[in-house]
């Protein structure tokens, strides 16, 4: 059987029925696409956040490490600092302690007895490493006639000791403000001898210095190894 055509009421309702399920999936889609840009919106978001938590991290850290850093140079240079202060006092104090021993020994030759004998002894050291026949001996111009007798005491031993023979010549060109004691010279003056009281002494300070400054200051904490 043929179907009939549609009226105008009917056309219009199925317009409407159209126009409905067009506007229905249209809002459908709508929701759709918002969810998704709604997503993709947080997503990226969440991304520019945690880029920007990562520049504020990375930025934070550089400063913290400058801080640190420049905490680290500070203190170096205080403890630098403090360390030659220390050092400072202390090289005063070996001073202090070296002037005295200068001191010292400028009042040994005022006592004739152990000085003329100090010369005797002096003299004879010189003689025995020189095993020279001919040996100059210089003094303080003040000391002049105290080495001649040393020097012809030790000549006694000396030839007692060696079985040679020695002569001496007494020089009074040592300096005055010299503690005392004597130089040595062989005949020709090419071999010479200190026995100064003012070269014992500074011999005795640079062997005897690492033993004074464990006394004074204790050891060294930061020295592995000891001669």
């Amino acid at each position: 059987m043929a179907s009939r055509p549609l009226n105008d009421d009917e056309v219009l309702s199925e317009m409407n029925k159209m126009v409905a399920f067009i506007r229905q999936e249209a809002m459908e889609k709508a929701r759709e696409i918002k969810v998704k840009a709604d997503e993709e919106f947080a997503i990226e978001k969440a991304k520019l956040v945690k880029q920007e938590q990562q520049a504020i991290d990375a930025q934070y850290e550089k400063k913290r490490k400058g801080v640190e850093t420049a905490q680290k140079i500070a203190q170096s240079n205080l403890t630098n600092k403090s360390r030659l202060k220390i050092l400072h006092k202390r090289e005063e104090q070996l001073q202090e302690l070296f002037a005295t021993a200068r001191e010292e020994i400028s009042k040994f030759a005022e006592d004739e007895g152990r000085y003329s004998q100090f010369l005797e002894g002096a003299v004879l050291q010189g003689y025995l490493q020189l095993m020279e026949p001919k040996v100059i001996l210089i003094a303080r111009p003040a000391d002049v006639e105290l080495v001649r007798s040393a020097g012809a005491a030790a000549s006694e031993t000396y030839t007692q000791l060696s079985g040679q023979q020695v002569s001496f010549d007494v020089q009074g060109t040592l300096e005055d403000n010299s503690a005392g004691g004597i130089k040595l010279a062989s005949g020709n003056k090419r071999i010479t001898i200190d026995n100064t009281l003012d070269e014992r002494l500074r011999l005795l300070e640079d062997k005897m210095l690492p033993e004074i400054r464990v006394d004074l200051f204790g050891p060294n904490l930061n020295r592995k190894f000891y001669t």
